[in-house]
């Protein structure tokens, strides 16, 4: 305000000692030293950076001598900083009239070295660029700044690449710079900087919700696999011939059906059978479209805005950080005066829930025992038993899915069963002797996990007095179910007792040039073999969509990222590539 002026009034001189100049007061120079002047002039240019700085939200973490200063301004200028906006040179690969590649005539061939020395005069002006901007802030700067030690390393691995393609005489089948192409695009531009820092940011938040996505289709797989279990009549085994064959298919299916890409179809075999099918595939919807997708999207919108209003505060405090020190500069330290700001710090106080006071033991090896079985290691580990429950009911189903239900063996997965039932029921017991009964009943989880687990146990228990061993050759009487239904209810009652982790997921609060590109080159790149197949990708004369080349690949992951029938385009790609 006025003060302030007043303050800088001695440093930037007065109109009223020149009345007749037009000149600006802070370059008039009567009565000062040619020394004077110099520092004078130097604080005024450090103070234009500053502001500079500010104005384009620049961090003032730089040398601030007069000729660094100079090259400060010059690298930062409009001609200087647009030779960094691309990179991307290769091959015109594009440059034909269709990509069908039943109508596609060879693409034009430049000679060797012709892309080749544009592409290494661009790696010259990063390497001046990385060069410039090291000498600008620093050693010390530079060791903290990850993005510029990428920027080293991208730069020599392509330089190298670059090398063994010219030595090869342009022949290789491989350019891995290809692949580091995008980064020149992210590090010369602060929104995609910040767009990444946004998603790794939002990463564990979303890798908790992948986590469920990926469990519920996992495990409705399981449930479709013991469902549509294929039968004796050929005629009732149509979900299980199209859907449900094995496990890859299985998932590939309802993975499909979590985008509705596939919906009605996926059902309408085991639908035509019997209506209360449809309400497996309707769970499997509601549940995973409707609310494990939904939720993403919500976590996704949340973290972006959360972090665009960090943002624009961190943007806020660089500018009043430049504006500041132009002040310090023009005013402060002519004044011979320092300031220092103050620091707020906020105490954050945690509430916990209180669960009821556990047994006290006299025996030090009763002690011992609920000190081991109270501790979130068992949990972790009864989650890895669970799991591995899990792996053995999948390698079963996964090795009798081509066999009929009479040809099944059920000893095995009987046997299995039996085992882990068993360690299920004593780390419940054991739980209730370290915990209580009141304290084990107050945790939601352990009523999930004991109620579960008794049922497992009369269900086993059913099963020995019904079958006395579990064996194939075991036949049901009069009125009771057979070995392999009450087995394959076992089983999903296993499969849905391992919910039990979902407690232990704490769901917590674009580049797309970049992605397509390096999709696009990942496509190019995959090992394509043809083949004699007559699949829904040829019936429906979708040869244009293809990774032959550049543009076609764009044009193919725009159609994939439409979602309409998209699965014809994984199918083939399997085909043509590898599962």
């Amino acid at each position: 305000g006025r003060h302030s002026h007043d303050r800088l009034r001695p440093l930037l001189g007065s109109s009223k000692d020149s009345p007749r100049t037009t000149k600006p007061p802070f370059l008039i120079k009567p009565h000062l030293r040619p020394d004077q002047y110099a520092v004078r002039t130097d604080r005024i240019i450090q103070a234009v950076v500053f502001i500079e700085d500010a104005i384009h939200y620049r961090s003032i973490n730089h040398r601030v001598d007069s000729r660094s200063l100079r090259l400060y301004r010059w690298y930062y200028s409009r001609i200087c900083q647009n030779p960094f906006r691309c990179y991307f040179v290769k091959k015109p690969s594009s440059l034909t009239i269709t990509s069908d590649l039943r109508y596609k005539k060879p693409p034009m061939e430049p000679p060797c070295g012709l892309t080749e020395s544009i592409e290494i005069m661009c790696l010259l002006i990063f390497a001046v660029d990385l060069t410039v901007k090291s000498y600008l802030i620093g050693w010390e700067e530079f060791r903290k700044n990850k993005w510029l030690i990428g920027y080293v390393v991208v730069t020599g691995a392509s330089v190298i690449d670059w090398t063994l393609s010219v030595s090869m005489l342009c022949t290789e089948t491989l350019r891995i710079r290809r692949i580091f192409r995008p980064f020149f695009l992210l590090q010369n531009s602060s929104l995609m900087k910040k767009t990444l820092k946004c998603i790794k940011r939002t990463l564990p938040e979303i890798a908790s919700v992948i986590l469920l996505i990926t469990l519920h289709l996992f495990l409705f797989s399981m449930f479709g696999m013991l469902i549509f279990a294929r039968g004796e009549d050929a005629r009732e085994n149509g979900e299980w011939a199209s859907y449900f064959r094995n496990l890859r298919q299985s998932i590939t299916s309802l993975l499909v059906l979590l985008t509705t890409a596939n919906n009605p179809d996926v059902m309408i075999p085991a639908y035509s059978l019997n209506r209360g099918y449809s309400i497996f595939f309707i769970l499997f919807t509601v549940f995973g479209t409707y609310l494990l997708m939904n939720l993403l999207t919500a976590i996704i919108y949340n973290q972006f805005r959360g972090y665009l209003l960090m943002s624009i505060q961190a943007s806020i405090l660089r500018r009043q950080l430049g504006i500041r020190a132009a002040f310090e500069v023009m005013c402060c330290r002519a004044m011979g005066r320092t300031h220092t700001d103050e620091h707020l710090c906020f105490m954050f106080v945690l509430m916990f829930l209180q669960h009821p006071p556990m047994p006290v033991y006299n025996s030090c090896f009763l002690q011992r025992v609920q000190s081991v079985f109270t501790h979130y290691s068992v949990t972790v580990i009864g989650n890895l038993v669970a799991l591995l429950n899990i792996f053995c009911i999948c390698t079963i189903l996964v090795l009798d899915s081509k066999i009929s239900i009479s040809k099944r063996d059920s000893y095995y997965i009987g046997t299995i069963n039996c085992i882990f039932i068993t360690y299920y029921l004593l780390e419940m017991v054991l739980k209730i002797f370290s915990f209580g009964l009141k304290g084990y009943l107050s945790y939601r989880n352990n009523i999930f996990d004991g109620l579960l687990t008794i049922t497992l146990l009369f269900l086993q228990i059913s099963i020995f007095a019904m079958h006395r061993v579990p064996s194939d050759n075991s036949s049901p009487g009069p009125g009771m179910m057979s070995l392999f239904e009450m087995v394959r209810l076992l089983n999903l009652l296993i499969v849905f007792r391992f919910l039990r982790i979902i407690p232990e997921i704490k769901v917590m609060r674009t580049a797309a040039v970049v992605v397509y590109y390096v999709f696009a080159i990942l496509g190019i790149w995959a090992p394509a073999v043809l083949t004699t197949r007559c699949g829904t990708y040829e019936q429906l004369g979708y040869w244009p969509n293809n990774f032959d080349d550049f543009a076609a690949a764009l044009v193919l992951l725009h159609n994939i990222m439409v979602v309409n029938n998209w699965q014809v385009f994984m199918e083939a790609f399997t085909e043509y590539t590898s599962e």
